[in-house]
């Protein structure tokens, strides 16, 4: 229970004394000028100071925060997680936004003399303390101190030291704050300005120590309110025990999707160091071993628990618990039941110490926010990878993204969706999902965009399968809704669902392997879950990372992303055609209309980026050596020759059913031009891109003629983009401003670099590393300008607008190839 501790005072004053005999027990190094620093208890602790009990003492004076920390928990292992609680806008061009983890770290609270340092401990180097290269391992690895804390004074009875935690949450200490080296370079960032830093709250439970501190920053170039030259935001530090004996880890697979924790182990037998990662896991076990063995339906001895945040709307409250309790059948397939659950916050009568920043406790936190996003993080101790505690973000405006969604990617073909005043079971059912999607990144999982290549493309149009298996293998794909069914197609799923890889992903990282003792000793059973699986689309895992696989893409449905995005354009161009009537009323304005109207561009090119995704498309499966065949594999060359025709009839010729009069003289006094101009040069870039075209090339060096080679690839793009040439037919505005975009394009294949890739996104990327200048893309660019100079030349387009154009083409190219200073 937390308390006031007001009567400390009075209880110091009885043992009188023995606060003054503290001196003479402090330890026998501490020198005399040093004990003269130690303060007798009730000079702290006093009738006015604000206590708080829990994993320490917490208490507070004015505005210094001071912790107990009883001997007991000196020198265990403690995670610190830094997390921004409140931001300025666009802090970091917007990819950051409240909630987002910035730091990660273990401690450690050791004592020295008289100071209490607080030290960061990895665990990315191990060996077993009884192997002797242990000793090596502790010293190479030497863990450094965050920072030293003067001993202020010991507990009545020395069983804790006080120290003043002040400083360490109003100075720039850099593991805590969320600026990184980048950033304040970036925002010229001179200094933390202490007279405006200070401890917002200190709180104390069982298991955990939350604190939130304002750091406000002098800056030359803030990202917002610049007249300023001040960054400011609120910082959560939570310092979490981690558990005496940590859980028995399970080893990775790469072919399973798992969040992880990683180390390098000097222990191992192989003849270097062995790097090894454990799967990020509740811990479950049975409370019925032996029934378990035999296959039963086990309770697990503490199930995972998820509280609904106290300000979640009453009438959304079901769905969200749905969506958790969804995990049940895929626990159950683990051979747990009951092993997932969601209940209601406790009111204050039935649990006073109810808290969402008690680590203790897992929230599906819902936040007045008009932010569209939810999010699924964890804490998870990196010695084992065992998932401690979780909070699920929901941000209040998310739903307008799935309603909106929901009308542009379904409308066509489901009648539910032809509003902006989307039905309330609906909506449910999409929170549902979400809610569902983001537990599952709690549980462990990441994305998996794979799966949504699983299924084939004409099965999202039947209602018996897509009732059954949903419109993805896993609901932790990004595919949220069924755009290929078609107007007429009957009792079609139109929302995802948890699917086949989610249980099949769920066993195999929770199901406990009673015989196996160790790790290693599970390894064996996992391969062969994973062997049982092999050659099945619906249990293939891929992360999407690198852009390379069409396979594996986000947003994406359907084997056959063609035919995916045939189907979807047709739909696209009904839900145009009835925009205005499925979006406005009477006495409003356009505003939703606009916003749609979008938010349909972006649907568009989504499809377009599918089909993108096949030229110079390399298909990863992944697979261990005791498989057969490859795990790299290029798009066929018919894919790929298929996909490049679609692009030029429905990426690049212009697209009249989305350039709608009766839509834009609503929405705007101009910018069709641009706007078209955008989208399709998006999608150009993409094709004529350092990465794509030397994938190209290199699988032309494998495969000879029996791929498509990046000669047929500009050969194809230059003849469809530049099809009037061949017909002598005048050019229209959209045509002429994609064909300037396309001499540029190659303007820049044939004078840039590839450009490095931003620190913050090097984790998520794969790219093809290019020496252009010693590759063949110059020759390449150089080529097809030289060509198109002399297609231009034969040309007889007798359009006035045509021939200024094509003249200020043939003066680009020439400066290209020539340059003149």
């Amino acid at each position: 229970m937390k308390r006031i501790l007001f009567a400390v005072f009075a209880i110091t004053q009885l043992i009188g004394c023995q606060t003054t005999k503290q001196a003479a027990q402090t330890p026998s190094d501490t020198t005399k000028e040093e004990k003269k620093e130690i303060k007798p208890y009730d000079k702290i602790v006093t009738k006015n100071t604000i206590s708080d009990e829990g994993l320490f003492l917490i208490h507070q004076n004015d505005d210094k925060v001071y912790y107990e920390i009883p001997d007991t928990l000196l020198g265990r292992d403690m995670l610190l997680i830094s997390r921004i609680s409140k931001i300025a806008p666009n802090f970091s061009g917007g990819y950051i936004n409240a909630g987002t983890k910035t730091g990660e770290q273990v401690v450690r609270w050791h004592k020295k003399n008289n100071n209490i340092l607080l030290k960061s401990v990895s665990y990315n180097a191990v060996a077993s303390d009884s192997l002797p290269i242990y000793q090596s391992v502790e010293s190479n690895n030497y863990a450094p101190t965050l920072k030293s804390f003067k001993i202020k004074a010991f507990s009545a009875d020395s069983s804790s030291v006080v120290i003043d935690v002040t400083d360490l949450f109003t100075t720039d200490i850099p593991s805590l704050s969320a600026m990184s080296s980048e950033m304040r370079k970036e925002y010229k960032i001179k200094k933390l300005d202490t007279e405006r830093s200070f401890i917002e709250s200190a709180k104390s439970f069982p298991l955990n120590i939350e604190v939130k501190h304002e750091m406000t920053y002098v800056a030359d170039e803030p990202p917002s309110y610049t007249e300023t030259g001040t960054i400011s935001m609120i910082m959560s530090q939570s310092m979490v025990l981690l558990p005496k004996t940590p859980m028995m880890g399970r080893l990775y697979d790469e072919r399973v999707g798992w969040f992880t924790v990683s180390q390098i182990d000097y222990g191992s037998e192989a003849l270097k160091a062995d790097s090894k990662s454990f799967i990020r896991r509740w811990r479950l076990e049975p409370k019925d071993p032996a029934a378990y063995a035999r296959g039963e339906l086990v309770e697990p001895v503490k199930p995972i628990v998820y509280y609904l945040d106290p300000a979640t709307p009453v009438k959304w409250r079901k769905y969200f618990k749905m969506g958790i309790e969804d995990w049940q059948k895929a626990f159950e397939t683990a051979g747990f039941k009951n092993a997932i659950i969601a209940k209601d916050p406790p009111t204050p009568w039935e649990d006073p110490d109810f808290s969402p920043e008690d680590v203790r406790y897992s929230i599906v936190r819902y936040v007045a926010s008009t932010t569209r996003n939810a999010i699924g993080p964890s804490v998870s101790d990196p010695r084992s990878g065992e998932i401690i505690e979780s909070d699920i973000i929901w941000y209040h405006n998310h739903l307008r993204s799935y309603r909106n969604r929901y009308l542009l990617e379904t409308g066509a073909a489901n009648p539910k969706a032809r509003t902006l005043d989307t039905p309330e079971e609906e909506i449910g059912e999409m929170m549902r999902m979400v809610i569902a999607h983001e537990v599952g990144h709690a549980l462990g999982l990441p994305h998996n965009m794979k799966a949504s290549a699983a299924y084939p493309t004409d099965s999202l149009r039947s209602g018996a399968f897509t009732q059954k298996y949903g419109i993805a293998a896993t609901i932790m794909d990004y595919a949220r809704y069924n755009y290929v069914a078609q107007p007429g197609d009957e009792n079609i799923r139109f929302i995802r669902q948890i699917g086949p890889y989610d249980h099949y992903a769920i066993n195999w990282g929770y199901r406990v392997i009673p015989e196996a003792k160790s790790s290693s000793r599970e390894k064996p059973v996992l391969d062969q879950w994973i062997k049982e699986k092999s050659g099945d689309p619906k249990y293939l895992f891929g992360s999407g990372y690198g852009d390379f696989d069409p396979t594996s893409q986000t947003e994406g449905i359907g084997a056959d992303q063609v035919k995916a995005s045939s189907y979807g354009l047709s739909n696209l161009k009904i839900v145009a055609a009835n925009l205005i009537d499925w979006t406005t009323e009477d006495n409003e304005n356009y505003d939703d209309l606009e916003e749609l109207y979008g938010e349909l561009t972006g649907v568009w090119s989504r499809y377009i980026g599918h089909v993108t995704a096949n030229i110079g498309g390399v298909v990863e499966t992944l697979k261990t050596h005791d498989q057969p065949g490859v795990v790299y594999q290029s798009v066929p060359k018919r894919d790929q020759e298929r996909a490049m025709n679609f692009l030029l009839n429905e990426a690049f010729k212009t697209p009249d059913w989305l350039i709608r009069e009766d839509i834009l003289r609503r929405i705007e006094h101009a910018g069709a031009i641009e706007r078209i101009r955008s989208l399709q040069v998006r999608h150009l870039n993409d094709l004529l891109s350092f990465e794509t075209i030397q994938r190209l090339i290199e699988a032309e060096a494998f495969l000879g003629t029996d791929t498509y080679t990046a000669i047929n690839m500009m050969d194809d793009l230059q003849n469809g983009l530049w099809s009037e040439l061949r017909n002598n037919k005048p050019i229209d505005v959209y045509r002429r401003t994609l064909q300037k975009a396309y001499v540029e394009r190659l303007e820049y294949l044939m004078t840039s670099e590839q450009r490095a890739v931003p620190e913050r996104w090097r984790r998520y990327m794969q790219r093809v590393e290019v020496n252009v200048d010693q590759s063949d893309i110059r020759s390449l660019a150089r080529a097809k300008l030289t060509e198109l100079k002399s297609r231009i030349r034969r040309s007889r387009i007798s359009d006035k607008m045509t021939t200024y154009h094509l003249n200020d083409m043939v003066a680009r190219i020439d400066q290209i190839l020539d340059p003149k200073p």
